[in-house]
C-alpha cells in the first residue's frame, strides 16, 4: 500500500492512496488532507487498508502531478552503512580513509542533516550538481519515514546527491558536498509496508542515461545494509526532537567508478522493487 501527495489539474494539494500503479484514491473526503494524518496514526498500514475499502473518489494517475512526499519533516542521512560505500569513501581521500574505516565498524553510525522538506525534489523534477564540483554522483538509497514517536512507518526511494571531490578534499566539507540546491531527491511514493524483513527482500537499482543511452547501471539488495532500521532511527532520535517526524536515508551500496561524473541533462532513474521509481534530469546549480 503506497501513499503520496499530489495535485490535480486544478486544485489544492491532496493525499492519495495507490491500490495499483494506475489509480489514486482521493483521501480528502475521508478527512485526510495531510500525510501526517496517516503517518502519525497508531497503525498507518491498517488505517490505509480501511480507507481503501471505503467508497472514495478515484482519479487516474496520469492526470495528476505527484509532489514530494514530505510536509514538515526534516530529511537526514546515514553514511558508510554498506561495505561498497565504505570502500568508495576511503578511496576519495587518504586523509579521510581511516575515519570512514572506523565508522563502518563503530557502534555509533554516521548521521548528517540532508534537507528541509521545502527543498526536496521528487520524480519528474531536476536534481542538481554543484557548479564548483568536478566529481558528482547520485546515491540511490532506501529512505525510512519515521513518525514523531521515532517509529519507522514507511519507506521511500531516495537520491542523496553528492560532490565526491569536495568531500574527498576534506571530510569537514561534507555539508557542502551533500547539502545544496536540488541535492535531495525523494519519492514519489511512501510505501507503508515498513516491516524490515519485507524491505530486506527488495532490490535497489540505478540507471544513468546520457543522450538516451545508459552510461552506468548498478544493483544491490537492501539486505546488504549493515545496520537495522530501528538502530538507525534510534540514533537519529537520540537527544533529538522531531515534532513532525523525519525521513532518514540509509546509505548507498551502489557507487559508479571513479572515472564517472554526472553531466547536465543526464537522466537518473532509481528503482526500489517494493516501492517504485524516482526519475530526475540533472542540472547544474
Amino acid at each position: 500500500m503506497k501513499v503520496c501527495r499530489y495535485s490535480p489539474a486544478a486544485g489544492a494539494v491532496r493525499v492519495g492512496l495507490s491500490p495499483d500503479n494506475h489509480t489514486l484514491i482521493d483521501l480528502t473526503p475521508a478527512g485526510i488532507t495531510r500525510l501526517d494524518a496517516l503517518l502519525e496514526s497508531e497503525n498507518p498500514l491498517a488505517r490505509a487498508r480501511e480507507l481503501a475499502a471505503q467508497d472514495l473518489p478515484r482519479v487516474a494517475l496520469e492526470g495528476v502531478t505527484l509532489l514530494p512526499p514530505v510536509e514538515d519533516q526534516e530529511v537526514w542521512a546515514a553514511g558508510v552503512t554498506y561495505l561498497r560505500s565504505k570502500k568508495a569513501r576511503m578511496e576519495e581521500s587518504e586523509f579521510s580513509a581511516s575515519a570512514y574505516d572506523r565508522v563502518y565498524d563503530a557502534d555509533r553510525p554516521e548521521i548528517f542533516f540532508k534537507s528541509l522538506a521545502a527543498k526536496v525534489v521528487t520524480s519528474g523534477d531536476s536534481v542538481g550538481i554543484r557548479a564548483d564540483a568536478k566529481w558528482s554522483v547520485p546515491e540511490p538509497e532506501l529512505a525510512l519515514v519515521i513518525n514523531s514517536r521515532g517509529r519507522v512507518v514507511g519507506c521511500g526511494v531516495g537520491n542523496d546527491m553528492s560532490s565526491r571531490d569536495i568531500e574527498g578534499e576534506n571530510l569537514l566539507y561534507l555539508p557542502q558536498a551533500k547539502v545544496y540546491d536540488r541535492a535531495c531527491g525523494l519519492g514519489p511514493w511512501i510505501s507503508l509496508e515498513a516491516d524490515e524483513a519485507t524491505a530486506r527482500t527488495w532490490q535497489i537499482a540505478i540507471e544513468i542515461r546520457r543522450g538516451g543511452a545508459a552510461v552506468f547501471s548498478g544493483e544491490t539488495s537492501v539486505n546488504q545494509l549493515k545496520r537495522s532500521f530501528d538502530e538507525l532511527a534510534g540514533y537519529l532520535f537520540r537527544s533529538q526532537r522531531f515534532p513532525h517526524g523525519a525521513v532518514l536515508f540509509t546509505g548507498t551500496g551502489i557507487v559508479p567508478p571513479d572515472s564517472f561524473t554526472l553531466q547536465a541533462d543526464d537522466e537518473v532513474e532509481i528503482a526500489i522493487s517494493g516501492i517504485g521509481r524516482l526519475v530526475n534530469r540533472v542540472v547544474v546549480v
